[in-house]
C-alpha cells in the first residue's frame, strides 16, 4: 500500500511538472517553464525511487511500470478536467478501458517472481 501511495502522490507532482506550465506559465518564456518543470520534478523523483525500491519484489519491475501508468493517467484525468478544464471524451475513456484490460492481463495471471528468483 505504501508502494501505491508513493506512486499515486509522485505522479501528482510529475503531471504538474509536465503540464502544470500549460496553464500557469504559458505566457512567460520556455526557459522559466523547464526550470520550474525541473524543481518540481525532483520531488516525483524523491518520491517515484523510494516507491520502485519498496515494490519490487511484491511486484516485477513490468508490474510496477504498469501500476505506475494507469496511476499516472488516473492522476492526469483528474488533473485534465480540474487544472486544464478538458472533458473526457468516449474515445479517451475507451482508451483507458483498453489500458485497463492490459492491467488484468498484467496481473490475472501469474504470480509475481522475487528478484533473482
Amino acid at each position: 500500500m505504501t508502494t501505491i501511495l508513493l506512486l499515486a502522490v509522485s505522479n501528482v507532482f510529475m503531471t504538474f511538472a509536465w503540464y502544470g506550465h500549460l496553464k500557469y506559465l504559458h505566457d512567460k518564456p520556455l526557459w522559466v517553464a523547464i526550470l520550474a518543470s525541473w524543481g518540481i520534478a525532483f520531488f516525483e523523483y524523491c518520491l517515484m525511487v523510494p516507491a520502485n525500491r519498496l515494490g519490487y519484489g511484491a511486484w516485477s519491475g513490468y508490474q510496477l511500470k504498469i501500476i505506475q501508468e494507469v496511476i499516472t493517467l488516473g492522476v492526469f484525468v483528474v488533473f485534465a478536467w480540474l487544472v486544464l478544464g478538458e472533458k473526457l471524451k468516449w474515445n479517451y475513456a475507451v482508451s483507458l478501458l483498453f489500458i485497463g484490460l492490459a492491467v488484468f492481463f498484467a496481473f490475472g495471471f501469474n504470480k509475481p517472481v522475487a528478484p533473482g528468483a
